[in-house]
């Protein structure tokens, strides 16, 4: 577990059967009335439990969430929506809550219902109160194909933040990303932790993508109840973001195959809209995300992926600057030391792209990962 924990939260982790033996199950709830904000994909595909959460996020006052992980619970028709539907009841009925107080996720293979037999005999063996918060239990029971637990927690004043997160594949976040979720004693206005949810989240997991792949499942939702007193709001707010950061991060690196991070830092763009839509251009770009797994300093790799988007009329090639670390690489001469230079550079676990447009003072850095034969096998065979 993290050192410090946030006052107030108590979780359980089971395997209800959609797994093999590993913990499949996880609920982490506020003994307390909390406030709370939340964001879901936009996939026209998302399931039952993205839209049962979404309803209730729109009160702001959800205290907590369960996750089955295993399973999508997708395009499984009535079913589906069914088996969420009671899942969500009997775990809130469990703890002595309203259904709607609870965020409900799952993640995992699409098509297939729960085995309700074996879920339903794990909700009956519950009870309550569950013991104090264990968030590494938590976080590597909501994993998919994640390689480690994603867990990060912090001191802001009096109060604690603690993030957890899943995800290594399917991953192009649009509004929200994979299962993420925050848990925080500090006392936070809905409003301002609406807003300043949203924020962080545009700037972190929506800055990240795997294989632009969107889930139908992507849930990140924060949950605050208050028990440490206020904090600063620009201070909880750099906590969240260096929170949500540190996850991104870590999952970038993790990604299915993956064996190097990889960053593209793009500026002087029109605005920052233009430079996100720039760097994942380049960090989605199956050319440049192999080239770097094979330690090649294929710069043109880079523009090509600029150079495809072509509603970006402003965008002027000579006034373009590559950069792999702080090796200029174009515009330059030729040169085989300078490349013997990118090609050493392109051996790190981390890589960083940077792009300088030369258009205007815009910004903005994201974060994947590198394309490796890991990746096709994981997922040519990720269902038989």
């Amino acid at each position: 577990m993290p050192a410090v924990t946030p006052k107030g939260f108590r979780s359980i982790t089971r395997n209800m059967g959609v797994k093999d033996t590993a913990d499949d199950f996880a609920v982490v709830v506020s003994e307390v009335p909390a406030r709370s904000a939340a964001v879901f994909t936009r996939s026209r595909f998302s399931g039952p439990s993205v839209t049962l959460s979404r309803a209730a996020a729109a009160g702001h006052r959800s205290r907590g969430m369960v996750v089955i992980s295993g399973n999508a619970n997708v395009a499984a028709g009535q079913t589906g929506t069914d088996n969420a539907v009671e899942v969500r009841r009997r775990v809130a009925e469990t703890v002595g809550i309203e259904p709607e107080e609870l965020v409900i996720g799952s993640t995992g293979v699409i098509g297939r219902p729960y085995p309700m037999d074996r879920v339903r005999a794990g909700l009956s063996a519950l009870s309550w109160p569950f013991p104090e918060a264990d968030y590494a239990a938590a976080a590597g029971a909501i994993m998919t194909t994640d390689t480690r637990a994603k867990h990060v927690s912090v001191r802001v004043g009096d109060a604690v933040l603690t993030g957890i997160a899943k995800g290594v594949g399917m991953i192009e976040p649009d509004m929200a990303t994979l299962l993420t979720f925050f848990f925080t004693d500090a006392d936070i206005p809905a409003g301002e932790l609406d807003a300043l949810f949203r924020r962080v989240m545009d700037r972190t997991f929506n800055a990240l993508s795997i294989d632009t792949d969107t889930s139908t499942s992507d849930t990140a939702a924060i949950f605050a109840n208050g028990l440490a007193g206020e904090v600063d709001p620009a201070d909880f707010e750099q906590a969240l973001y260096e929170v949500a950061l540190d996850l991104v991060r870590d999952i970038a690196s993790d990604g299915e195959g993956a064996s190097k991070l990889i960053e593209v830092r793009v500026t002087g763009a029109r605005d920052d809209a233009q430079a996100k839509r720039v760097g994942k251009s380049v960090v989605n770009s199956p050319l440049v995300k192999t080239a770097v797994h094979g330690a090649d300093p294929n710069w043109g790799r880079v523009v090509m992926a600029v150079g495809k988007l072509r509603e970006e009329t402003d965008i002027d090639p000579d006034r373009v600057h590559v950069r792999f670390g702080d090796l200029v690489m174009y515009p330059a001469e030729p040169d085989a030391a300078l490349l013997e230079k990118g090609a050493q550079y392109l051996t790190s676990a981390e890589v960083v792209i940077g792009l300088d447009l030369g258009i205007g003072d815009g910004a903005f850095t994201v974060y994947g990962c590198d394309l490796t034969e890991g990746y096709v096998k994981i997922n040519a065979d990720y269902t038989t």
